[in-house]
C-alpha cells in the first residue's frame, strides 16, 4: 500500500482550477491502482486532464514524473480504462 507520502507533479503555470483538475486525475490513477475505479469517472478526469496537457510530450513528462514519485503508471492506467468491459476496472 503506498502512503501518498509525495507531491504530485505540477506546473506553475497552472491556474487553481487546473490544477484541481490534473491533482483528480492522478487520484483516479491512484484509485484504480488502491481500490477500484469507475470507467466513466476515470474518462472523464482523463479527458479534463488532457485539456489542461493536450500534447503527447507533456503527458509523458507529466507520466514520468508522477510514476517516480508515486510508483503508479498513468499510461497502464489509460490502456485498462480503454480495455474495461466493466463500470469499474482495477490495476495490479
Amino acid at each position: 500500500m503506498n502512503l501518498k507520502n509525495y507531491q504530485y507533479p505540477l506546473d506553475s503555470d497552472w491556474t487553481k482550477p487546473e490544477i484541481i483538475q490534473v491533482m483528480r486525475f492522478y487520484q483516479s490513477v491512484e484509485q484504480a491502482y488502491e481500490h477500484q475505479c469507475s470507467v466513466t469517472a476515470f474518462k472523464q478526469a482523463y479527458q479534463d486532464f488532457k485539456q489542461i496537457v493536450p500534447d503527447k510530450a507533456g503527458e509523458k513528462r507529466l507520466g514520468r514524473e508522477f510514476e517516480q514519485v508515486s510508483g503508479y503508471s498513468i499510461y497502464q492506467a489509460v490502456q485498462a480504462v480503454n480495455k474495461a468491459t466493466g463500470k469499474q476496472f482495477k490495476l495490479r
